[in-house]
């Protein structure tokens, strides 16, 4: 029997929502404080994605300030089809509030923001059988409103709000035969998070929860995915239904820790008595009947084609002047728009790292430039190698302080910057979920300069909903950048 394995969107991709058209399926994610936001990803199978663009790719879609706190931003997207157009709903916390796109292909172009009146977060799309459109929110709300201008038409209106548990939200509208299910995450996204379901003959209720709620938590269990929920439903052509939902892999001694932040699994689900039912997220299911592949980026990046790369994001914006692909063909420059990535308003070109074991490297031409690479989960906890004056320095930022832990004279040309990443095996006593190994290689050869703890680049240590981001940085002049390059490392 073939198999998956999960996740299946590995590393920071949070907060998934799933629709079919076709024999086609299309993600987003939340994005938080990163621009361009909201990644959308295709796959033919629900196992194999693809990156395709981002649904927020340019500044009058998504203007996030400098002051915007880390974690805020872009909150839990919603993508649907509807009458030949793909919609995403999402609220810009801190930034506006909530508001829809729309675009005729999911690769774009997607449309200027339709704002909607409505207080709360997670916001949900749903039509019933006139044409109406309603929009759920978090805590828990539904409102009918014109897709067209954002005005609401009706509401809103309260809905079920879970089985008394904390923060009911991420709510999913779906007609389904003669019922509408309501989807409900609740319990908080952390340790206790869960997923639960209730149904009624119309959005407007009466609602009737489900005997066997919560429909699936891994809350107190041993299980090696943790923080279950956030779940949404989609039904694959072939009849079968499956929810993709977030999940964390926390590792390391007790009370662990998680790095790569919350990540996207699938999960079967059945469906008995008129109720959705599924089992605990395992880290290998039975697959799908469709299988169908993706080739996925190169580990290199040789920065020769006319634009960055979807997965390329930096914190808040990314201004045409601080980057440029042209200015010397072939090479990655960056300028300098702050003086330090403890500050917001810098200049980092970044990825997500995906896996547990992993290396990082890039080739820095720093001139007279102060740039490197950095391990990054906020302003206040990250690592960085980084080269000026002739001298490579290993910097650890962790919350209120800051070291150079390391350093070693470098020459004036070229030089690969490089971080391996090695997650624990066996945690011992105050052992943390991996070690961060940084080095430097030139004409010379390549020395190591720093070994350092990941947990202080972890949720449980920096809190917050994103996961470590690894790029390249300039906080003094321009620099330029040969190629990045990225791979999964062997246990």
């Amino acid at each position: 029997m073939r198999t998956y394995d999960n996740p299946v969107i590995p590393g920071f991709h949070p907060d998934p929502s799933v629709c079919r058209v076709g024999d086609d399926y299309y993600l987003v994610c939340s994005s938080f404080e990163y621009f361009p936001g909201v990644p959308l990803f295709h796959s033919r199978d629900l196992v194999h994605w693809r990156q395709i663009g981002n649904v927020l790719d340019r500044p009058g879609q998504l203007d996030l300030p400098d002051d915007l706190p880390a974690s805020a931003g872009i909150y839990a997207p919603t993508i649907r089809h509807h009458d030949g157009l793909f919609h995403v709903v999402t609220t810009s916390a801190g930034a506006g509030g909530t508001f829809l796109v729309t675009a005729e292909r999911p690769e774009g172009p997607w449309s200027d923001p339709v704002w909607i009146d409505l207080p709360g977060i997670d916001p949900d799309l749903a039509w019933d059988e006139d044409g109406s459109c309603w929009v759920a929110m978090a805590g828990v709300s539904v409102a009918r409103i014109d897709p067209r201008t954002g005005g609401v038409l009706e509401g809103p209106l309260p809905m079920w709000s879970g089985t008394g548990l904390r923060d009911p939200e991420a709510p999913h509208l779906y007609r389904i035969g003669d019922w509408w299910y309501l989807l409900l995450a609740e319990g908080g996204t952390a340790l206790g998070h869960g997923v639960s379901v209730a149904r009624a003959r119309s959005p407007r209720g009466p609602w009737e929860p489900a005997p066997g709620n919560p429909l699936l938590s891994h809350r107190g269990t041993g299980l090696p995915i943790q923080c279950t929920g956030h779940g949404d439903l989609v039904q694959a052509a072939d009849g079968t239904w499956w929810m993709v939902l977030l999940g964390t892999r926390p590792r390391g001694w007790f009370p662990e820790f998680h790095v790569l932040g919350r990540e996207t699994f699938l999960v079967p689900v059945e469906w008995a008595d008129g109720w959705p039912r599924t089992g605990p997220v395992q880290e290998r299911h039975p697959a799908p009947a469709a299988w169908a592949p993706v080739e996925q980026p190169p580990a290199r990046d040789d920065f020769e084609g006319p634009a960055l790369a979807p997965h390329w994001i930096s914190p808040r914006r990314r201004p045409d002047d601080c980057w440029s692909l042209t200015e010397r063909p072939g090479r990655l420059t960056l300028a300098a728009t702050g003086g330090s990535l403890d500050r917001p308003g810098h200049t980092f070109v970044g990825r997500r790292q995906q896996h547990h074991d992993c290396r990082a490297a890039a080739s820095l031409e720093p001139g007279a430039a102060r740039a490197g690479l950095s391990v990054r989960l906020d302003e206040a906890h990250h690592y960085d190698l980084e080269v000026t004056g002739g001298t490579a320095a290993v910097i650890a930022r962790i919350g209120p302080l800051r070291q150079r832990v390391a350093e070693h004279p470098v020459p004036a040309e070229a030089v690969t910057l490089a971080v391996e990443i090695r997650a624990t095996r066996d945690p011992g006593t105050q052992h943390g979920p991996d070690t961060l190994v940084f080095s430097v290689a030139t004409a010379e050869g390549t020395v190591r300069l720093a070994e350092l703890d990941g947990r202080y680049l972890s949720t449980e240590v920096a809190a917050g909903f994103t996961g470590r981001v690894i790029g390249m940085y300039v906080t003094e002049g321009r620099a330029a950048f040969d190629w990045f390059e990225y791979a999964p490392a062997t246990p």
